[in-house]
């Protein structure tokens, strides 16, 4: 009858359309959330330095033309600028972009854990990422995702990080070089593959010296359940050094304007940020059940917790 469609005359319709939303498969990211195991105190170990878990880096790619990138926490400022790496067949130095979303966090959570584990500022990456890469990714090493791992890096080797802190009335300190002061690269003769491969990363000995005293423990499986989401892992670091430092039977209160600036990225409204942060907060309170906060109209209330990986697992960290 006239200009009925197909399916609606009885025709056979796609199987999805018969299953409701809620039957519908879990997405990718629902199963790397809830399908893997919950963190477990005894698996492996991964650290972020205290300083960049109050910090974050751009949640998505600013784009080639920005080579600047400024967050605040609080008295902490932090400001990224983009580098440059030597090339080996022009045999000229190229501009590396900002490093951005998910990869670089994970890629500086694991040469932290090497460093500290083979108590060393210079990190061989070659298997230790691969397998890496493999194990709290999930993904195949040789695939389109590792080389955007391996570009992630690139751009996190090239960056030069200044820190400004207000250290009282009047007066600030700057802290200016970078995490990772020289590292070593290779390209493929592939023309269509463009990525530079670093093979081998050194720390600066001063980020070195201070990630010893300063390294926050992170629980790798937590940290692979979150690894769809740069603000997931940006929540959870931050919340794993800061709940643990609140008094015990107190609470601190952190407005929405300072999470908005702090974790606010690419948010131009203020409500816009505070939906996507609460669904975010979610999924971090799945693998950290311990954290305790309460979210009001004011902000965000904290509350003393255990933090997700007792300090009695880190011998190699110097007190």
């Amino acid at each position: 009858m006239g200009d009925t469609p197909e399916k609606d005359k009885g025709g056979p319709r796609p199987v999805l359309e018969l299953v409701p939303s809620a039957l519908k498969p879990p997405s990718a990211q629902q199963r790397r959330l809830f399908e893997l195991p919950l963190p477990d105190a005894d698996e492996a170990i991964l650290y972020q330095h205290s300083v960049l878990c109050q910090t974050c880096l751009p949640f998505r790619d600013p784009g080639d033309e920005i080579r600047q990138w400024e967050r605040a926490n609080g008295l902490v400022s932090l400001l990224l600028a983009a580098g440059q790496a030597f090339h080996p067949d022009t045999r000229r130095f190229i501009d590396v972009g900002l490093p951005f979303g998910p990869k670089p966090r994970l890629v500086l959570y694991h040469l932290n854990a090497e460093a500290l584990r083979t108590q060393s500022p210079i990190i061989e990456l070659e298997d230790s990422l691969t397998a890496f890469v493999k194990r709290t990714l999930g993904l195949d090493s040789g695939g389109r995702t590792i080389r955007t791992v391996k570009d992630q890096l690139t751009r996190l080797s090239a960056a030069d990080f200044r820190i400004g802190t207000v250290v009282g009335e009047g007066r600030a300190v700057t802290l200016k070089g970078s995490v990772i002061e020289g590292f070593e690269l290779w390209v493929t003769r592939d023309p269509q593959q463009r990525v530079l491969w670093p093979t081998t990363v050194q720390f600066s000995q001063r980020y070195f010296e201070s990630l010893m005293k300063h390294a926050v423990p992170l629980n790798e499986t937590a940290i692979a359940r979150l690894s769809h989401s740069a603000m997931a892992l940006d929540i959870y670091t931050w919340l794993a050094q800061r709940l643990h430092r609140v008094e015990e039977g107190k609470t601190v209160l952190v407005p929405w304007v300072s999470l908005w600036e702090q974790f606010g990225n690419g948010y131009a409204q203020i409500r816009e940020f505070r939906r996507v942060f609460v669904r975010t907060l979610k999924q971090v309170k799945v693998v950290y059940p311990e954290a305790k906060f309460d979210l009001n109209s004011g902000g965000m209330k904290l509350q003393h917790s255990r933090p997700p990986v007792a300090h009695r697992l880190l011998p190699m960290i110097r007190t």
